[in-house]
């Protein structure tokens, strides 16, 4: 196997190939490319980098290179983890769309370069607007062979906040978060399943998350209660900001506790979550084992009324891409809210691209 990273000496970047390399996903004979840019800290990280990760994993350790060039790239599967991210100070406002557009630039220069690869590679985006991101790799490489990662940490973190809740393992949680990598995230309570539990205990958890709010609303209450947690935050609350969140209902909790971690961990973000969801979609691709998980891709009216738009939804996932849309039995406002995350991921993608 062949992997490249790009923004391999980031924070998100440097976690992930430490455990790809530490699970052993990439054999001895196999190569793993860390990719920075001309200058500055970025060329100095990854050789620095490769230096450090030689000397950890020197006993099996694939062939570790240094590129800078993206046209140099040559790999079997690219994860896109450059860019620039919001701000870690909770005082300053998150212009997503001003991100979109920084980093609309960097993707297109990277999907031009991959494409002009004789055997193009698999690309899983990570770097945001995840969306925006998987429409531009999408667009240059063919949209089976570019998955978004975004809806898959997601989907991790959700099972984790319901196994807290039902006090057992993630692994005994299976459930989804679809939508946007954004405000617009759709937790599907109607999904929920948990091994070992008795299901008049399942039933309740459901039919309390689901009197706190409708998948439509969410965006809603996902806003309202990220300003009462910055506004903790801002005044440096920090047991307080826990307690507001711990005090929030699982779906709440999902798209809530990044922000925590965000503007908590001085430039860090949520640098080992993402790197944790990354790392098991390369060990999908890398152990050839299919498996069905949350992705943004770019659909072609597999899903109804979203049109021809990114959206994270369950999917194949195997050694040659994303082959097919996994079928989930939806109620009518999970459905809803995913149509109205299609038409803001629309939006915003034609904001970012003018």
């Amino acid at each position: 196997m062949r992997l490249a990273v790009i923004g391999a000496s980031g924070h998100c970047g440097r976690q992930l190939v430490v455990q790809i390399l530490d699970r052993g996903l990439i054999p001895s004979g196999g190569t793993l490319q860390l990719v920075g840019h001309h200058g500055d800290v970025s060329e100095m990280g990854v050789h620095a980098l490769r230096a450090d990760l030689t000397d950890a994993f020197c006993d099996n350790a694939p062939s570790i290179e240094v590129v800078i060039d993206p046209e140099c790239i040559n790999a079997d599967v690219v994860v896109m983890l450059a860019g620039r991210t919001l701000s870690t100070n909770p005082t300053e406002k998150a212009d997503r769309a001003q991100l979109g557009k920084d980093n609309a630039e960097l993707f297109e220069q990277y999907a031009i370069a991959l494409a002009s690869s004789s055997e193009p590679p698999l690309v899983i985006v990570q770097s945001n607007p995840v969306e925006l991101g998987v429409q531009i790799f999408a667009e240059a490489l063919g949209r089976h062979r570019v998955i978004g990662a975004g809806a898959w940490s997601d989907t991790l973190r959700f099972r984790a906040e319901l196994a807290r809740d039902l006090d057992v393992r993630r692994t005994h949680i299976r459930a989804w978060t679809l939508g946007q990598h954004g405000d617009h995230l759709v937790p599907c309570i109607s999904q929920i399943e948990a091994s070992g539990i008795p299901q008049w205990r399942l039933a309740s958890l459901q039919s309390e998350l689901k009197r706190c709010g409708s998948s439509v609303d969410y965006p809603l209450r996902l806003q309202d209660g990220r300003k009462i947690l910055l506004h903790h935050l801002e005044q440096n609350e920090w047991q307080q900001a826990e307690t507001f969140l711990n005090r929030c209902t699982a779906d709440l909790r999902t798209g809530l506790r990044p922000f925590l971690t965000h503007f908590t961990s001085r430039g860090h973000t949520t640098e080992v979550m993402t790197a944790h969801a990354v790392t098991d979609l390369v060990a999908c691709l890398a152990e050839a084992r299919p498996q069905v998980i949350a992705a943004q891709v770019l659909l072609k009216g597999e899903l109804a009324n979203c049109g021809d738009s990114v959206l994270g939804v369950p999917v194949l996932l195997g050694v040659h891409g994303w082959d097919k849309v996994y079928e989930l039995d939806l109620d009518k406002d999970e459905l809803k809210a995913l149509q109205q995350a299609a038409k803001a991921i629309n939006d915003a993608t034609m904001t970012c691209r003018k």
